[in-house]
């Protein structure tokens, strides 16, 4: 009895490496990788390692392990930050990196677990998919990295305007069972091109789409003149950024990009990241003077901090063309340990604070995301970092906006995965809604983005500069924009209660 246990906990751990290895190949479909067949591939042996699976606890074991494959690859920016001031907190790094893969991964872990007690490999569709909208939503949520963005300049992306990125999860993970369904069985393997079909029009739809976003004017029409949109990226790394010998040098970098004169049509808006200016908003009036001064007759959008009696704030502000402060707009969706510790007094009375966090003990929550108007260009919806992650927020304000407007610093986040994969998701949200996003990256990549997700222009990463590209047109509305993450939710929630009932009926 002895050794068939512990034959059995060997084939167990030998699930379980397989199954890190495969989230982890997984994982290379994410950007910078965008290997996207070998993540499903990896994808595809997910499925298989469930179906060896024998009880619910050893799928369960499988999920999480397949998950911590998956996040620890995708999150390996998440030591960046730690790396900043390796002094003070370079020992977090690696404990930051494994509670996070390993804590995601139990939303994983959860999903094979309930799939494998239903009883049917169908149930690890709904259920995976249901796993990646819980960590969308729980504590706040985590959306980063969802399995739909494997599909990023593939075609299928284009179907997130229709159903979103929960939806192209479940069409993912839906593909891939009714496919491997068909092509395991024999009277079953003319179903496989029929299952591929539907994929390869949806593709060829999609890569028609970004082809032709751009549009055919008439001959001899001229199109009617956009609104030109100079990106500043001062590109001050994190660890110089408040260096009092380095602030003046990335503030006169940017008044200098901000007065250099157009190449072409001249800005009618300029935008700095966030926390580009190195001063509070309430003492800052000399600066704003100079920075108006630099920007001639135009508004700046800047990124700021600020504060009020009891509390800071990572604001965004508009600088009017008079000099004067009209719009400011407080982040509202704050990062957990970055910006604010959890458990308030808690954290306080322990000294605890966020990393970004650089007076007090770290930044309070802002009224909720809303439309700010710009002269000349519309209304847009502001975001700041961390909040271009959230679908669910991006397209909830009741009011449509003509463009989105991102701006962020990246350099928390390293040279490679970390900022890549921001920017894979700032083009998912503009796919989403239908509308362009401008986005300015302190260290980059600061972009112009289409409706339909394509990059019209962009600055490298860690690279200074500046950028003057038109602001493309708002798409029409998009079904998503109009329904959210509803209709996927009503479907995953009625095909839950369909796998139970079906169950039951089994049973008795």
């Amino acid at each position: 009895m002895s050794r068939v246990t512990d034959l059995s906990a060997w084939s167990l751990r030998r699930k379980m490496f397989a199954a890190l290895l495969g989230g982890a190949v997984t994982g290379l479909g994410q950007a910078p990788f965008s290997l996207l067949w070998l993540a499903l591939i990896g994808l595809a042996s997910g499925f298989v390692l469930f179906r060896q699976t024998t009880t619910p606890r050893q799928a369960a074991g499988v999920g999480w392990a397949f998950g911590v494959g998956y996040f620890a690859l995708t999150l390996s920016w998440i030591v960046e930050p730690f790396l900043v001031d390796i002094a003070r907190h370079g020992w977090m790094a690696p404990f930051a990196l494994i509670g996070m893969a390993g804590g995601l991964a139990l939303f994983w872990g959860a999903a094979f677990g309930l799939a494998k007690w239903q009883g049917h490999v169908l149930a690890l569709v709904v259920f995976w998919t249901m796993a990646e909208v819980a960590r969308s939503y729980v504590l706040t949520g985590f959306p980063w990295g969802l399995l739909g963005y494997i599909w990023l300049d593939a075609g299928l992306d284009q179907m997130a305007a229709l159903i979103g990125p929960h939806g192209l999860t479940l069409l993912t993970l839906g593909g891939i069972w009714a496919l491997m369904a068909a092509l395991g069985h024999p009277k079953r393997l003319l179903l496989g091109p029929l299952v591929g079909l539907p994929f390869a029009v949806m593709i060829g739809f999609g890569v028609a789409q970004t082809t032709f976003s751009q549009g055919h004017p008439s001959i001899g029409v001229a199109p009617p003149p956009r609104p030109v949109v100079r990106l500043i990226q001062p590109n001050a790394p994190q660890h110089q950024k408040w260096d009092p010998e380095m602030i003046p040098v990335f503030f006169s970098r940017s008044l200098e990009f901000t007065s250099s004169p157009a190449k072409g049509a001249a800005p009618d808006v300029v935008i700095w990241p966030e926390t580009s200016v190195p001063y509070l908003l309430n003492t800052a009036q000399g600066a704003f003077e100079v920075i108006s001064q630099a920007a001639g007759d135009v508004p700046v959008v800047l990124g700021v901090q600020r504060r009020d009696a009891s509390q800071y704030y990572n604001a965004l502000a508009v600088l009017g063309a008079d000099g004067t402060i009209g719009e400011v707009y407080d982040k509202s969706h704050l990062v957990p340990f970055g910006e604010y510790m959890p458990g308030g007094a808690l954290a306080s009375a322990l000294s605890l604070k966020g990393l970004a966090a650089n007076e007090g003990y770290g930044f309070g929550t802002g009224a909720g995301l809303r439309l700010i108007d710009i002269a000349g260009l519309g209304r847009a919806v502001p975001l700041i970092c961390y909040e271009a992650i959230f679908p669910d927020e991006v397209g909830g304000l009741p009011t449509r906006a003509d463009w989105l407007l991102h701006i962020t610093n990246d350099a928390w986040f390293g040279q490679y995965t970390g900022p890549q994969q921001h920017l894979a998701q700032a083009r998912f949200r503009a796919i989403e809604q239908g509308l362009p996003m401008v986005r300015a990256a302190n260290t980059g990549i600061s972009a112009m983005i289409d409706g339909r997700g394509q990059i019209i222009a962009s600055l490298p990463l860690g690279v200074a500069g500046f950028l003057d590209v038109e602001l493309p047109p708002a798409l029409p509305i998009t079904i998503y924009a109009r329904s959210g993450d509803w209709p996927i939710l009503l479907l995953l929630l009625i095909s839950i209660m369909g796998l139970l009932i079906k169950r039951n009926r089994f049973i008795s």
